[in-house]
Parts: C-alpha cells; sequence; structure tokens
C-alpha cells in the first residue's frame, strides 16, 4: 500500500544525502547542517503545539544530535576564543532545545533557533564574501 508520508521522508533522504554530496567544501557542509537542525526546531514545534510528544522528541533528539555533530567539529586548540565561543553556544543551543523537550517550552526552542540562526548568518556572510582569484588565474 501507498503511504504518502513514507514517499515524502524516502524523498528528503535522498536531497540531504544530494546536498551532503553536493558540499565541496566544509562550509557548505556546516550551512547545511545548520539548515537541517533549523528544520528540525522548526518540525519540533509544531508537533509541540499540537500536543504529538512523539515526533516533537524524534525531531528534537536529530536537531540535538546534529548540533552536537557540529560542536564535535569545532577545533578548539586553532580555534582560539572563537572556537571556544563558538562551542559555547552549541552548548546553549542543545540545553535549550533538551529543556524544551522535557517541558514543552516553546521558548526554550524558539532560544535554541535563534542561537543557530545567528551562527548560521556568520557562515552565511563567510560564503558571501568574494574570494581572492588563484595566482595566474585568467591567464
Amino acid at each position: 500500500m501507498y503511504h504518502p508520508n513514507q514517499a515524502l521522508r524516502s524523498y528528503q533522504q535522498v536531497g540531504a544525502a544530494a546536498n551532503v554530496a553536493a558540499a565541496d567544501d566544509p562550509v557548505k557542509l556546516i550551512q547545511l547542517l545548520l539548515d537541517s537542525a533549523l528544520e528540525r526546531l522548526a518540525l519540533a514545534r509544531g508537533h509541540m503545539e499540537r500536543g504529538e510528544i512523539g515526533p516533537k522528541a524524534e525531531h528534537l533528539s536529530r536537531a540535538v544530535a546534529i548540533v552536537d555533530t557540529l560542536n564535535g567539529l569545532v577545533d578548539a586548540e586553532r580555534g582560539g576564543e572563537i572556537a571556544a565561543n563558538l562551542r559555547a553556544l552549541y552548548d546553549f543551543a542543545t540545553v535549550r532545545a533538551t529543556f524544551a523537550n522535557l517541558r514543552n517550552d516553546p521558548r526554550a526552542l524558539d532560544d535554541a533557533a535563534r542561537v543557530l540562526r545567528e551562527i548560521k548568518a556568520g557562515w552565511d556572510g563567510i560564503v558571501a564574501q568574494p574570494r581572492p582569484a588563484a595566482a595566474g588565474a585568467g591567464r
């Protein structure tokens, strides 16, 4: 029997895999992970508003796993103070998303999303900056 939700999940998985394969640089991959975490938080909020505890918990769990992955990618040795601040922001988002899940608190969910949007805006700004031309290009 055909189930539209199953087809949608399959499509989303294929789309996610294609996006990761297309991420030819680490910044793009981080942007994709942040997009995915934000999408999960938004989906969790909808489930929270409808009182759908299971799907809410699933999406928040996935969002937290993504944020934990991002946090693990931070190079604390080479990144210095910036890396420490970024890790603190990821930790904050994880704590607030977990709290939102446990207490059905939409404000905590909003806090996590706000911080992740700010982090993503920073990464988007890096991509928006013009890159210097390679030496000898165009000759």
